[in-house]
């Protein structure tokens, strides 16, 4: 399967970025890295690997980009109000330097996300901020409160970067059109932040698929098993 590497000097983030494309053709799925994770993450860890068959037909294309949790909620050498602003910088990065970007370039109006652990949560916040630009929203053993990251501080940039917060009164139309999925583990650690926000999204009566997995952790076999599946879904 194809493979690129892109590496570039980011006007917003006031970094180097790097990001790894998988295929020739088809849909876009953004693939965020886990807590700490790079730009190669997902297919060191063989994620990408169990997309090939789809990635070899050119149904899709995988993007994978840098995270900078360590400059934003892993920071705890800064304030939390500066953690939460660098995590507000690189959504608008996701956004004008990748999705916008890529629709352009493949006369699309919407992307796919998805994201293992604290990528799912990458994928679920860009995707309930931004539901006119995402089609469908795979998060597999995400958490979705960031609160625990800030120290008790509390700003709009909290707010509107924490999906159990802003979902409740979130009203976007497309937001029921996404095709939503919440995947996780019988025994995974994230198993009760995936019942939250299904409680929640029920409550807006916002079509999802709530998958729970029998004896499944919260680890790499259970998202390479999930990552296909939910990709059949496109």
């Amino acid at each position: 399967m194809k493979e690129e590497h892109f590496k570039w000097y980011s006007p917003t983030l006031s970094k180097d970025i790097e990001m790894l494309v998988f295929g020739h053709s088809g849909y876009p799925v953004i693939l965020f890295p886990t807590t700490m994770g790079k730009h190669n993450e997902c297919k060191d860890m063989k994620l990408v690997e169990s997309a090939r068959w789809y990635l070899e037909e050119g149904l899709i294309q995988i993007y994978c980009p840098d995270g900078i949790n360590e400059l934003s909620w892993y920071n705890k050498h800064i304030h939390p109000s500066l953690r939460a602003k660098n995590h507000a910088i690189y959504d608008t990065f996701i956004m004008n330097e990748i999705v916008n970007k890529i629709c352009d370039e493949k006369g699309l109006q919407k992307v796919a996300m998805a994201g293992p652990s604290f990528g799912g949560y990458q994928a679920a916040n860009f995707a309930f901020r931004h539901p006119e630009k995402v089609s469908h929203m795979f998060s597999m053993s995400g958490s979705f409160d960031i609160k625990s990251f800030v120290d008790g501080h509390y700003d709009d940039n909290v707010f509107f970067n924490n999906p159990v917060d802003f979902m409740p009164d979130a009203n976007h139309p497309d937001l029921w059109n996404m095709k939503i999925i919440l995947g996780v583990g019988e025994e995974d650690i994230c198993l009760d932040a995936n019942r939250r926000m299904a409680s929640i999204l029920e409550k807006k009566n916002i079509p999802f698929w709530y998958d729970e997995r029998k004896w499944a952790k919260h680890d790499w076999p259970l998202w390479r098993e999930m990552f296909p599946h939910y990709l059949s879904k496109l």
